[in-house]
């Protein structure tokens, strides 16, 4: 069998934001599109990826099947003849092209923050999904596996997964570091533009352990993001009482919103032992709020800071990643190749398998059943031996691209197109 992969793709490196999100899908809508992919088109193996950075749709077919499946990713989000959408597609009609492109974007070479780990977890999802779908066949089963493993020897072999390397992550790091030393931090967070938000998302796994708070001037943005992660909401206006309450405040506020711990400053009361960090340009915390007892405050350079150290070990491990990935796509050439000869040799064992229980069946009236089980055994291992050396020259050829030829010999040397026949 001769597994053809092929991929389309849309992402942040040519589309932007508001071209990405009018295809982006949901998990109910990958599904879908993936059960048009089966029902409609009749594709057998295929993947849907989507995030806020890409959408992107893997599949196995002999022919360029693009300009299909594009009308259907439009159908799934409900649009209609939308004529400039596709010349933000990027499409992988090569087999090892799209397969070094599944590689890189899962490992995270192609992410918007390299090496981001998010990615990773995202690509398992989508290949969870089209398992439940029945549209992961032998070849894609392979693909991930191979692709799994290969991660696990880039966080293991090289400095691509150390560290955090995006300001939101880092913010949650350096939360992470500091509520160490309270008991039950309550975080506040006052802002939720795209790095706020981002601040939520990935704190979500943490509102076991901390009370988080958010607090935006558009106030139905925040109960959005609250209802999403389990985060706790206060009305913008009630934000410097809030503050009096938390032990980290986050603040991410566009300039326009002007500083709100100016007026603490002035106030000369005291705040208790806090932590400020500040993610606003221009700043909307004021360096003298450090000068109050027991506060600490951390800017956007700081934060940059110590993700660009990250980001600078994760670029000089790039060269072992790709080595990796290529290491990894030559073992899975090698065992599409042998999956090329696999009916040949499973038909090769039927068609000596067949002999030699007509022969022994000659002779198996005349023994008892001891004798005739002894003459069973060892005429299996005749079998056994006889067929070893054709099958490694056959994985040994195919390795090398040529394995035609002998399959050919064995075909009619055996009659195996008879054996195939018969099957039928």
């Amino acid at each position: 069998m001769s597994y053809r992969f092929k991929a389309i793709s849309i992402s942040y490196k040519h589309a932007p934001v508001e071209v990405r999100e009018q295809v982006a899908l949901e998990e109910q809508g990958c599904r879908s599109l993936l059960r048009k992919l089966k029902e409609i088109i009749g594709i057998n193996e295929a993947l849907v990826l989507s995030t806020c950075n890409r959408t992107e749709l893997y599949y196995c077919a002999d022919q360029d099947l693009s300009q299909t499946i594009l009308p259907l990713i439009y159908l799934t989000k409900d649009l209609h003849n939308p004529p400039r959408l596709k010349n933000y597609f990027t499409v992988y009609n090569q087999h090892e092209e799209a397969i070094k492109h599944l590689f890189r974007v899962s490992i995270g070479l192609e992410a918007r923050v390299v090496g981001d780990m998010q990615v990773y977890n995202q690509v398992k999802k989508a290949y969870q999904l089209s398992s439940d779908e029945g549209l992961a066949g032998p070849f894609l089963h392979r693909l991930m596996h191979t692709i799994f493993f290969s991660h696990k020897r880039v966080v293991q072999e090289t400095a691509f997964k150390d560290g955090v390397a995006s300001v939101s992550y880092a913010t949650v790091a350096l939360i992470e570091d500091l509520a160490t030393t309270i008991k039950n931090p309550v975080i506040l967070i006052i802002g939720l533009g795209e790095i706020g938000a981002a601040i939520c998302k990935n704190l979500a796994s943490y509102t076991h352990q901390y009370t988080v708070i958010i607090t935006n001037r558009t106030e139905e943005k925040a109960i959005t993001l609250a209802k999403e992660y389990g985060l706790h909401t206060i009305p913008f206006e009630n934000r410097l009482a809030s503050m009096r309450r938390a032990d980290i405040i986050v603040t991410a506020l566009r300039p326009t919103n002007c500083s709100i711990t100016t007026q603490l400053i002035n106030k000369k009361e005291s705040l208790g032992f806090k932590y400020f960090i500040d993610l606003s340009v221009p700043r909307s915390i004021s360096p003298e709020i450090e000068k109050l007892p027991g506060t600490m405050l951390y800017n956007i350079d700081d934060i940059k800071e110590k993700a660009s150290k990250v980001l600078e070990k994760r670029r000089a491990a790039i060269p072992a990643v790709e080595a990796i990935i290529e290491e990894s796509s030559q073992e899975l050439a090698e065992w599409e190749k042998e999956m090329l000869v696999s009916p040949t040799i499973r038909k090769l064992k039927k068609a000596l398998e067949d002999i030699r229980k007509k022969e022994i069946a000659l002779s198996l009236k005349e023994l008892n059943e001891a004798e005739s089980e002894k003459v069973d055994k060892i005429t299996k291992r005749m079998m056994q031996k006889i067929i070893k050396f054709p099958i490694l020259q056959l994985k040994a050829v195919c390795k090398r691209g040529k394995a035609e030829t002998l399959v050919e010999v064995l075909h009619e040397l055996f009659d195996l197109e008879k054996e195939k026949q018969d099957e039928r």
